[in-house]
């Protein structure tokens, strides 16, 4: 029975930020550990509503009335099998992802202030992690063998299933390690990588197996693919960053996309000596040519205003940046929830403000870029702006430019986070036979397969970019498709269908 009156008696509360001069001289995370006291306080404010819309915002059908009380009463163990019962991994999603549950919470309704879901998920998966994570029991082997192409989320938890289940998987990465986005994608501040490490350690103990170095299609084709395995889940991601080929100025040097810069400051975290002299800086990040793509010193420009745009403001500030704008082609969110535009329970459009942003840099809002500036040495100098209006015409957006707003700002280092095309066009699609659709993703049937037997996708790589909880969710839904085509005995937890789609006012 939950506490009727916890929602009265407390206010929604997050623990405090480390302090921004201490955090941006170093790579660790923002968030230090809430302690037991403020974690079981907001869990008391869950009112175990009659219909927990919460369930309804996430798609992994998370069971947050029944861990928040668990939490509640100091039943730590019980809550942590009843979080692992529909996530495979959530010291991953209560450090990345931006809490659709939230937004749907029952609290939430007129503005109130709902449960901090997060903030609770991610202390008793940590409460988990601190103890190690204890691998399940190997059932008897089923004979059948799964080759799982990419190591992110959706990869990630789909190996798991499978492996539990009794299948032999196989995780193929082109990269150097394990992860994905994960590993190189996501800065340090938002998600330590000895939280992967451990995770790939307990997949390791179920029996998973992984490749890295070897890019299927190139190194391993799908021929090969095909004869050693039973079934082959793709689950590449979507990472064909959108570009602005027509923007004038668009090659010159130090025009990057945004994924670039944040893989080579990843790589060089990765590869730094723990020496406190050295915290601050590290190595300095390089695309793999040598081309330096470092923001130290430097007036850094971003375009885009999501979450990669804001990872990469957190990294400026730790490289040492000079100044930073953020640009935003939209004008400035609102604060609070517009019930008509967005009515509770969908997601809705509101200013957010990430710790990057507190940090420092400048976001600018209603602007379009009209060219980058040459210093005439075919090095950007400064990106000359624009305030404009966006309108939607025919389902189309049309831009409008303000007459007389132009002006220029100073830029060494442009990064591009203006979002993704969809999956990268790569040999393994051809070999497989299997084709992008408009959107860049690859389609599925209603059994997760694609257009080839026995081919299965999921992940970014068949919805498009999403949350990290769409990618855990389909894993774990195309593992029950994969374990059912394979013949196993029962059946595996299916969270979503291929068609599912978020929360949203009709």
């Amino acid at each position: 029975m939950p506490d009727p009156n916890g929602f009265l008696r407390y206010d929604r509360r997050l623990p405090a930020r480390r302090p921004v001069p201490v955090r941006i001289s170093d790579w660790r995370e923002v968030y230090p550990p809430a302690g037991e006291e403020l974690v079981r306080e907001q869990a008391t404010r869950c009112m175990d509503c009659g219909i927990p819309f919460c369930h309804d915002g996430c798609p992994l059908g998370n069971r947050i009335p029944d861990w928040n009380d668990l939490v509640r009463t100091g039943n730590w163990d019980a809550a942590v099998e009843s979080l692992h019962a529909t996530n495979n991994f959530p010291e991953f999603t209560g450090r990345l992802c931006p809490a659709p549950c939230e937004a749907a919470c029952v609290l939430g309704i007129a503005g109130g202030q709902p449960v901090t879901i997060k903030q609770v998920e991610v202390e008793i998966a940590d409460a988990a992690a601190a103890r190690g994570f204890t691998p399940r029991r190997i059932p008897t082997p089923s004979g059948r063998s799964v080759a799982v192409v990419g190591s992110g989320p959706a990869g990630l938890a789909a190996a798991q299933q499978l492996a539990r289940a009794g299948h032999a998987v196989t995780v193929y990465e082109r990269d150097d390690a394990i992860g994905g986005l994960l590993r190189y994608g996501i800065p340090d501040f938002k998600l330590e990588k000895r939280h992967i490490d451990a995770r790939l350690a307990q997949l390791t103990a179920e029996g998973v197996r992984f490749r890295t170095g070897v890019n299927v299609g190139v190194d391993v084709t799908a021929e090969q693919l095909r004869a050693e395995h039973d079934a082959v889940l793709l689950a590449c991601g979507a990472l064909q960053g959108r570009d602005t080929p027509e923007t004038p100025g668009r090659a010159l040097r130090g025009v990057h996309q945004a994924m670039a810069h944040l893989v080579a400051a990843n790589r060089a975290v990765a590869t730094a000596t723990t020496d406190e002299a050295a915290e601050r800086r590290l190595a300095r990040a390089v695309l793999p040519d040598g081309t330096p793509i470092d923001a130290a010193g430097k007036h850094v420009v971003i375009i885009g205003g999501g979450d990669t745009a804001a990872d990469c403001l957190g990294v400026a500030h730790r490289q040492g940046a000079a100044g930073v704008h953020q640009l935003d082609l939209y004008p400035q969110p609102p604060t609070e929830r517009d019930e008509a535009r967005d009515p509770w329970p969908t997601w809705p459009w509101l200013l957010r403000n990430y710790p990057a942003h507190e940090e420092g840099g400048e976001r600018v809002f209603a602007v379009a870029v009209q060219e980058f500036v040459d210093d005439g040495t075919g090095q950007v100098r400064a990106v000359r702006i624009a305030e404009v209006t966006v309108e939607k015409v025919d389902g189309r957006r049309v831009l409008t430019v303000v007459p007389g707003s132009e002006r220029e700002l100073p830029a060494d280092l442009v990064l591009l986070a203006i979002g993704f095309e969809g999956t990268e066009r790569q040999p393994l699609l051809e070999q497989f036979g299997v084709a992008r659709n408009a959107r860049g993703a690859v389609d599925a049937r209603d059994d997760w397969q694609t257009d080839a037997d026995g081919v299965f996708v999921a992940g970014d790589m068949h919805r498009g970019a999403s949350l990290i909880v769409w990618a855990i969710a389909e894993g774990r839904a195309v593992a029950a498709a994969i374990h059912g085509y394979l013949g196993g005995v029962g059946a595996l937890p299916a969270p979503v269908g291929p068609a599912a789609q978020p929360l949203a006012a009709r």
